[in-house]
């Protein structure tokens, strides 16, 4: 099964979060499919393509609740 979820990057407390599209099986860090944003929550800066997002949940993802969040908008 594919999920949206996030994936951790970046520097120790300073984190870098990626929205990616991925098999569920794999780990957090692992190769995803397509990668669809990002988020750097030190800065408030985030940038997800809705586009993406639309095409994957088409495919049958399922979208994680973090990832959720952000999608709609909120923080």
């Amino acid at each position: 099964m594919i999920k949206i979820r996030l994936s951790r990057t970046g520097k120790k407390n300073d984190p870098f979060y990626r929205v990616v599209a991925i098999e569920e099986s794999r780990k957090r860090g692992g190769k995803p499919l397509e990668i669809i944003g990002y988020w750097h929550p030190k800065n408030n800066v985030k940038k997800i393509k809705k586009e993406l997002v639309e095409k994957w949940v088409k495919k049958g993802a399922l979208i994680t609740p973090a990832a959720s969040k952000l999608i709609s908008g909120e923080k």
